[in-house]
Parts: structure tokens; C-alpha cells; sequence
């Protein structure tokens, strides 16, 4: 029972409560009160009006709706720039060995570095610093006028005005020099000139020039940069004077230079023929394979020719270390090529240098003393000796008494001891040089043959070849009779040959072929030189 009564008590407070505050939203009962004695607006919904659970609030209250977390140590105020507090005589130990100041060391010491520091000079000590320790509030932290004097601002004011007074001054002279020299020849010639307006004009340029600085940004364009859904925006300045012309006009030639739209870059020369003296423009790569452009395409290749053999240098992630070690390496570079050159001079000399050469070198003494009998064998002292190479010398292979490349003839190499330009071949010695001198004798009298067959008128007639290739000599005597029936046996032949239906199974081939069947076959033979041949059948 004392349960249920519990949770009906229960039940009725709630619904006091929502009787109550229907009333209050009506006006019909009086607002609720917070602890501080303020009224709570009863249209607050609940989700704002309740508090937290662990803030264990009892009576109704917006106090966690407000800023309940003020701390007295925030606030607006700037550091006081400048300020001194206390200035010694001599040096205290702790300070900083530079200045001498008390609240800095000498790692984070702003002032010049001492040849000698204060430490050691004990003068010069520099004042101490105001150190301020505040915590800036919200608006603090963001304000980016904070700490700004607004007098400072006077000294810029100040400077324009005074470049703007000298500049008058400077207009006003000029005009005064003009007219004294238009009145001086006023009075030279003796009469009146009329006051041209030119010279007015020429006073004004000055100022027109002091107006162009005021256009700038004339051709400043804000557009999205690097954004992929819309954000931060950034500036694009223009760089082209808009009275040049465009570098997509200078040539209208459809089969001239291409022109990119998109990133408004034209590579080649729009004109190529054009006097160089007279062009502007040369196209992109002009500047790309020039000046600093050249300079950071090698830095690259370095960069990338260093990370292939280990170095961890990367050109976008690291430019300064990348731009660095890039420095080194040309420094090293260039002191190795300067040692090697040293070295070499050092070895052999130098030629193109006035210095006389000494009389050792010149007449090839030495102090080296060799004394030799009748004979020419050394008695006392040692023979020179001759310089070698690192190459095997004085082998000589497959019986040859020469080495490789000891006889030149015909723009070959060979050997000189047998005239061979077939590399490693065998040595043959006097005989194969004397094979070869016939075999070249041979070959030229087959030309000189040759050339004297060509020279000579050949008849028709003699011509005439029979199919073995041979020339058919003028004494053969053909039987006209056999000839007939040898002309009709290879016909007949000819006709089976084309249509193998009409040959008989029984096919007997004679194996002697006489004078009269080959001049027939001769005869019906088909030549391919022949213009007629398509016209026989």
C-alpha cells in the first residue's frame, strides 16, 4: 500500500506540475524564479531550461545556459613593447653573456652579436625586458588590430606627404626653368611667340606617372585557387599589359604555333622568321629552358638522381634541404675538378705557360749515368727502362711474326707478315702473300675480260643459248624432219601438262633428249622477257 500511494503521489505532482506551468504560459499564474531572483520565461522550451544531471541543480534555474565559466585572469590588453625596467652597472651572473640582460640568455638574445660580450667587457649592459604573463580572452585571441598603435601610423602619413611636396617642388622648377628659357628667346629673335601647349603638356607627364602607381591592381581578378568543393579564395594578378597584344594574335595562322586556352601557354614561337631584335615573345620555352627556370629543372634531376642511389631528398617535401644539398654537390663537384686538373698539371706540365723548359727535358739529360764498352753492352750503371702498357705486348698467335693491326691497305687492318686482314686467321706466311698477289692478278685480268666482252658488238645470231646455258656453236646441223616431229611431240606434251585429264596412265618418258628436242623445247619455251607472251594462247 505504501508503494502504490508513493507512485500516485508521484502521479499527481507531475500533473500539478504541467497544470502549473500551462498556467504560467496562459498568464494566468505568476513566472518562475532562478536562485539570483530573476524570472524564468515559461516559453523556454525544456531541453534548454533543464539542467545537466551533474551539475545536482534543485531549484529551476538558467544559470547553465550562461557563461558560468569566467575567469578574472582573461583579458583585452597587449603587451607593452619596449619597456625597460631596471638597468645595471656591471655584469650579474645568470644574465646573458651577450647584453647582459637578466631576462634572456644568450641563444634567444635579439640584440647585435658583441665581437666581445658584456660578460667579459662588463659595459654596455643592456636594460631588462617587461615580461608579461596574461591569458587573452576569446575576442583577444582573434583580434587582429590588437596591440596596434595608431600613432605609428602618422610616420606614413608623414612620409607621403613630404614625397608628395617634393615632388610640387620639383613640377615648379621645372616651369620656371622653361619659361626663362622661352623668354630668352623671345629676346633673341625680337618679337612675340605664341604659347604653345605642348610645354604644358610636358610639365603634366610627371604627374600622370604619380597617378599610374594608384592603378596597380588594375588587373587584379579574384577566382577560386586550389578548392575542389569551394572555398578559400585567392588572388591571380594578370601580368599582361592589356595595351600588348595577345600572344594567340601575333600569328593567325591555323598551321602556326599552338595556343592552349585552358593554361593560356603557347610552347613555340609564333614567329619564327621575324627579326629577333623586334620580338617581344619567343614563346614559353624560351623561359622555360632559360635563367632560374634551367637552374631548378637541374635541381630536380639531382634530386632524383640522389633518391635512386639512397639519398633521402625529396624536391616537394624537403625544397630547402633538396636546394641545399644541391649547392653542396656543385661546391664538390667543382673542387674535384679543379684537384683533377691540379694533378695533371702537376704530372705533365703546362704548355701554354711562358715558364722555360729546363735543359734535362729539353736535350733529354738526366744525372743518371750509363757507361757502355766497344760492343755497346753497359758496363756500369743501368739501362733505361722502357715504359709499358697494361696490355700483353709482343704476343704473337697462330705463327704470325706480327701482331694485329701492323699492315693498312684498303681501309683494312691486317698482318704485316702475311698480308691477312681476317683477324686471328692462321700465318701463311710468303706463300699466301704470294696466293694473294695471284689471286689479284687473276681477278683483274677477269675484269679487264669482262670489259673487253662488253666493248665488243655481239650479233643476234651468236646470241642465241641453248637451255643448258652454253652458246650453240655454228656448226650444228639440225635433220628438219626430226625438228617437225619433236616441234608436234612438244606440243602434244604441253597440251597433257595443262589438262592432266587427257594424260594416259601408261606414261613412258624418254631419257634421250637428241640436238632436235632440245632446240624444240628451246623454241616453245615460254620467256618471261617476252612482251607477246600473254598473246600465244
Amino acid at each position: 500500500m505504501a508503494t502504490a500511494s508513493v507512485a500516485f503521489k508521484s502521479r499527481e505532482d507531475h500533473r500539478k506540475q504541467l497544470e502549473l506551468e500551462e498556467a504560467r504560459k496562459a498568464g494566468l499564474a505568476p513566472a518562475e524564479v532562478d536562485e539570483d531572483g530573476k524570472e524564468i520565461n515559461p516559453h523556454i522550451p525544456q531541453y534548454m531550461s533543464s539542467a545537466p544531471w551533474y551539475l545536482n541543480a534543485d531549484k529551476p534555474s538558467l544559470k547553465h545556459q550562461r557563461k558560468w565559466k569566467s575567469d578574472p585572469n582573461y583579458t583585452k590588453s597587449w603587451y607593452d613593447r619596449g619597456a625597460k625596467i631596471y638597468q645595471a652597472d656591471k655584469y650579474r651572473k645568470g644574465a646573458c653573456e651577450n647584453c647582459g640582460a637578466m631576462t634572456h640568455n644568450v641563444k634567444s638574445c635579439m640584440e647585435r652579436p658583441r665581437k666581445i660580450g658584456a660578460k667579459w667587457t662588463n659595459k654596455y649592459i643592456a636594460p631588462d625586458e617587461k615580461i608579461e604573463t596574461f591569458e587573452l580572452d576569446y575576442d583577444g585571441k582573434r583580434d587582429r588590430w590588437n596591440g596596434f598603435d595608431p600613432s605609428t601610423y602618422t610616420r606614413v602619413i608623414e612620409k607621403y606627404e613630404a614625397r608628395e611636396e617634393a615632388r610640387k617642388k620639383y613640377l615648379k622648377e621645372q616651369q620656371l626653368k622653361k619659361l626663362a628659357v622661352k623668354n630668352s628667346k623671345q629676346h633673341r629673335e625680337g618679337g612675340a611667340i605664341e604659347d604653345d601647349e605642348d610645354d604644358e603638356d610636358a610639365l603634366k607627364v610627371d604627374e600622370a606617372k604619380v597617378d599610374e602607381s594608384k592603378q596597380v591592381d588594375f588587373a587584379k581578378v579574384e577566382k577560386r585557387v586550389r578548392t575542389t568543393g569551394g572555398g578559400s579564395t585567392g588572388t591571380v594578378r594578370n601580368l599582361r599589359i592589356r595595351e600588348d597584344t595577345a600572344k594567340y594574335l601575333l600569328n593567325l595562322d591555323v598551321n602556326s604555333a599552338y595556343y592552349d586556352p585552358k593554361t593560356r601557354s603557347m610552347r613555340e614561337d609564333p614567329l619564327p622568321d621575324a627579326d629577333p631584335n623586334e620580338k617581344f615573345y619567343e614563346g614559353d620555352n624560351k623561359y622555360r629552358n632559360s635563367g632560374q627556370a634551367l637552374e631548378f629543372k637541374q635541381m630536380n634531376i639531382h634530386a632524383w638522381e640522389a633518391f635512386e642511389k639512397g639519398h633521402d631528398v625529396h624536391m616537394q617535401a624537403a625544397p630547402s634541404q633538396a636546394e641545399l644539398l644541391y649547392k653542396n654537390y656543385k661546391i664538390i663537384k667543382e673542387k674535384l675538378i679543379s684537384k683533377s686538373k691540379e694533378t695533371i698539371l702537376e704530372k705533365y706540365g703546362n704548355a701554354a705557360t711562358e715558364e722555360n723548359i729546363s735543359k734535362e727535358l729539353l736535350l733529354g739529360q738526366s744525372e743518371r749515368q750509363v757507361e757502355y764498352d766497344r760492343t755497346g753492352r753497359i758496363i756500369q750503371g743501368q739501362e733505361e727502362v722502357i715504359p709499358r702498357s697494361k696490355y700483353e705486348e709482343d704476343v704473337y698467335i697462330n705463327n704470325h711474326t706480327s701482331v694485329w693491326g701492323s699492315w693498312w691497305k684498303d681501309h683494312q687492318w691486317g698482318y704485316k707478315c702475311c698480308k691477312q686482314t681476317i683477324r686471328n686467321s692462321y700465318c701463311t706466311s710468303a706463300a699466301g702473300i704470294e696466293a694473294a698477289e695471284a689471286a689479284a692478278d687473276l681477278m683483274k685480268e677477269n675484269m679487264e675480260r669482262k670489259e673487253a666482252a662488253q666493248d665488243m658488238p655481239v650479233q643476234a645470231e651468236e646470241k642465241r643459248l641453248a637451255s643448258w646455258g652454253t652458246d650453240v656453236s655454228h656448226d650444228l646441223v639440225l635433220d628438219e624432219k626430226r625438228l617437225a616431229e619433236a616441234l608436234k611431240k612438244e606440243e602434244k606434251k604441253m597440251k597433257e601438262e595443262k589438262n592432266e585429264r587427257k594424260r594416259k596412265y601408261n606414261v613412258k618418258y624418254e631419257d634421250e633428249v637428241t640436238a632436235e628436242d632440245m632446240e624444240a623445247y628451246r623454241l616453245k619455251r615460254v620467256h618471261h622477257d617476252d612482251p607477246m607472251k600473254d598473246f600465244l594462247h
